[in-house]
């Protein structure tokens, strides 16, 4: 037995792209910033690291909907390995497979607004401004 477990905060890098497995099951692919702020010979230095993410389920579907490029989140999932071979040499690559997404509140500038979770249990338990219970799609 293994322990893999990620939780990370950060901004989206793009609006999210949301499609659909041959079987109807929904994926959303994401792309995420995260800052580290250190000091080094006094100087503060922000290192930025880029980290893909994919959501599957209704999670996935309010994340399309509800996301946008410079959304802040809180992602809650394991690392996933992906491996292929190309060319006769084997490629990989190591991406976030998220368990759940908690949405930031909006900047001041963006209008305010609540922050929003959505996870494999519960869909959103609080919902933004313009956002009514009856828009949302609640897991069965």
């Amino acid at each position: 037995m293994g322990l893999n477990s990620v939780n990370i905060m950060g901004n989206l890098t793009r609006d999210p792209e949301l499609k659909n497995t041959p079987t109807g099951k929904s994926v959303c692919s994401m792309s995420i910033a995260n800052n580290r702020i250190y000091s080094k010979n006094n100087e503060k230095v922000t290192e930025v690291s880029y980290f893909d993410v994919e959501v599957w389920g209704l999670v996935a579907e309010n994340c399309a909907k509800y996301l946008k490029k410079g959304s802040g989140i809180i992602v809650e999932g394991r690392l996933k390995q992906d491996r292929w071979e190309k060319d006769g040499k084997t490629q990989s690559r190591v991406r976030i497979s998220a368990n759940s997404v908690h949405f930031m509140p909006k900047r001041a500038e963006e209008g305010g607004g609540q922050a929003k979770r959505t996870d494999a249990n519960s869909s959103l338990d609080a919902a933004a401004d313009t956002v009514s219970a009856e828009d949302i799609a609640w897991e069965e």
